[in-house]
């Protein structure tokens, strides 16, 4: 299975305000959902979210929990942006030094928590690395100052991913926000885009990415083909899809989403 990333914008007292306090008391999610005027079928999914989240047990990890539980949430208030398998996480394996762009958790969180914290993804269903506001204004500097970071980030975020990578710290940017990185809060379906899953809010997911890994796979399997001049409905007719979600959240499937925003 490889990994779907997605980027979330969000302070870290938004981190306190919108997970750990709804997760101590469950009543305030009405107050912050009317604030910020989220439509009830998501109130709905934030509160399961917060029920999934309690059964946290003080051994699991933060990532694959409460790290991918915030990320969940943040779906729910704002936009957030998807990269297929280009995680800030992988590069940091690869490229040590983009570690400094990056703060550990137990630097940020204004609650403690028991549970053993890895800052990076555990697997999939993870959180992965957080950047401060400061990290992220720090990165853009960057992008645009040294070369060889520029260089290692478009190579990183090959194949036009590297738009959607500055899209998001972008954003976080000008809101004066940090960015939490996660693994499959969407799976998009490229076979089918009306298909995907999401476990936050589709409808808040930026869709160039998405639309990026349909166009990536569809010239893979005509590579496969051996023929360049297939369509896009040849190749599905030739292509069995096998769609696998997890088991703790329940998805969202919006079918007619992608189909209504962009008429494909």
């Amino acid at each position: 299975m490889g990994y779907d990333i997605s980027y979330h914008p969000i302070s870290e007292q938004e981190i306190k305000t919108w997970y750990f306090d709804a997760l101590e008391d469950e009543s305030i999610i009405e107050k912050r959902t009317q604030e910020h005027e989220i439509d009830e079928f998501y109130v709905e999914k934030y509160v399961d979210t917060i029920n999934v989240a309690k059964q946290t047990a003080p051994t699991d990890y933060f990532d694959k929990t409460h790290g991918y539980y915030i990320a969940v949430i943040q779906g729910f208030f704002r936009t957030f942006f998807y990269t297929r398998g280009s995680a800030f996480s992988f590069l940091i394996q690869d490229k040590p030094q983009f570690k400094a762009y990056t703060t550990p958790w137990e630097d940020i969180l204004q609650v403690k928590v028991p549970n053993p914290i890895v800052n990076s993804f555990v697997e999939n269903y993870s959180s992965g690395v957080y950047m401060t506001a400061a990290n992220v204004v720090q990165l853009l500097d960057d992008y645009q100052s040294k070369e060889e970071v520029k260089k290692e980030l478009d190579d990183f975020y090959s194949h036009n991913r590297i738009n959607v990578f500055l899209k998001a710290l972008t954003a976080a940017k000008e809101n004066n926000l940090g960015l939490l990185e996660a693994t499959e809060v969407i799976e998009p379906n490229p076979m089918d885009l009306n298909e995907s899953t999401c476990y936050s809010n589709l409808f808040n997911c930026e869709p160039e990415g998405a639309l990026l890994y349909q166009e990536a796979m569809f010239e893979q399997l005509r590579e496969l083909e051996g023929n360049q001049d297939l369509n896009d409905n040849e190749i599905l007719e030739k292509t069995e899809r096998v769609v696998i979600t997890p088991e703790n959240i329940v998805p969202e499937k919006k079918k007619g989403f992608w189909q209504r925003l962009f008429g494909k």
